[in-house]
């Protein structure tokens, strides 16, 4: 076998086992959406990367070369858990960067695989609008027309990695900053919880209201689709129909489909809520739940640099608050590399990069203010 052939064969393994973990990955999340129309948007996708593995598994098969094993690689595996847990909607920003990265990887490989191109492209589409971004669609149209119509979603998954890394990033540049300043292991203790409590109690009120406000919004979105519904069901009706022409229904079905679904003004006003505006009615977020996860995580995050300082004394204390940042703060970077199918190596060296450089300002601030008091 020359060079040539082993490199594209090479290319053809890597491109089924993608393939393959986007058929587990995108038939699991159709398992565990509750929304059936979602889910079903999500068992197309897999259907649609089962083709694709069938192209490159008969290039495999056609040059002699044994298929690898078909289970799920571990990331796949990660993100089905995540989604299990904490929602669809938690893991799709990161399931959308595999199918960006997808679409360049195709994109690099030339005309062999120029078809799936365009085909990974109307993936990432999907999976926009299933996140809640709005593609250019009647969707769009309509939400052009009444102007009122916004998506948006918290969720305590975000909010526990932003308060997690906001609070070991701050404590820790809050203690070296101290500590550059002459300041003793029991005032960097003190210091050090003060700046656990008074940065989660302020994330976790900042987060409260932030979904709070948001649910609201939802709310009275509902309340004005309710009173269109109401005020105007001939149009309602219209704009159900045209949501459903667009999901792939002929003409008539979509007509008459719409024309059921208007027959019970409760299942329209549900239905109209989640395609026309986007909604989960039964899930407008938890401004509690999201406050507490806050909280906790950044108080989980901000405690960190403190454990050196209850076993350390003097420089040894200040440097092991940095140097177990540096590792967690590394490992956290791998983790959201490895989640989004991008480099770990170079994920863990930003997170870390500009956690140094943070913390890095709050020293020189110290040196500064501990030379001018002295």
């Amino acid at each position: 076998m020359s060079a040539a052939d082993a490199a594209k064969i090479t290319i053809w393994l890597a491109n089924l086992r993608d393939e393959r973990d986007g058929v587990a990955l995108y038939r699991g999340l159709a398992q565990v959406e509750r929304d059936t129309t979602r889910a079903e948007e999500f068992a197309a996708l897999a259907r649609a990367e089962e083709r694709h593995v069938a192209l490159w598994r008969r290039k495999l098969e056609k040059a002699g070369v044994a298929l690898p094993s078909d289970r799920p690689s571990p990331r796949v595996r990660l993100l089905l858990w995540m989604a299990g847990r904490f929602g669809t909607r938690s893991v799709l920003p990161l399931v959308m960067m595999g199918e960006s990265s997808d679409v360049a990887k195709y994109a690099r490989q030339g005309r062999e695989s120029a078809a799936l191109v365009v085909e990974e492209q109307e993936h990432g589409e999907t999976l926009r609008r299933l996140s809640g971004a709005k593609p250019s669609s009647p969707q769009a149209l309509i939400g052009e027309r009444e102007r009122w119509h916004r998506v948006g979603r918290g969720g305590t998954l975000r909010a526990g990695v932003f308060g997690a890394n906001d609070g070991l990033v701050s404590n820790l540049s809050l203690v070296l900053g101290v500590a550059a300043a002459g300041a003793q292991r029991g005032t960097l203790l003190v210091t050090g919880l003060a700046g656990l409590f008074a940065g989660a109690l302020s994330m976790a009120v900042g987060e409260y209201v932030s979904v709070a406000s948001q649910r609201d919004m939802f709310r009275r979105q509902i309340t004005l689709e309710a009173r269109e519904l109401a005020e105007a069901p001939e149009e309602e009706e219209a704009e159900l129909a045209e949501l459903l022409r667009d999901k792939g229904l002929s003409g008539d079905q979509a007509t008459e489909t719409a024309r059921q679904i208007m027959q019970n003004p409760d299942s329209a006003l549900d239905t109209l809520v989640r395609e026309e505006l986007g909604l989960d009615p039964a899930d407008l977020g938890s401004p509690v739940r999201v406050a507490v996860s806050s909280f906790l995580t950044f108080a989980l995050g901000a405690a960190l640099p403190l454990v050196p300082l209850l076993v350390l004394t003097g420089r040894a204390a200040a440097l092991g608050s940095a140097v177990l940042g540096a590792i967690v703060l590394g490992g956290v970077g791998a983790l959201l590399g490895f989640l989004s199918g991008t480099s770990p190596l170079r994920s863990a060296t930003r997170m870390i990069v500009l956690a140094a450089l943070a913390a890095g300002v709050t020293v020189g601030v110290g040196r500064l203010v501990g030379a001018s008091l002295g």
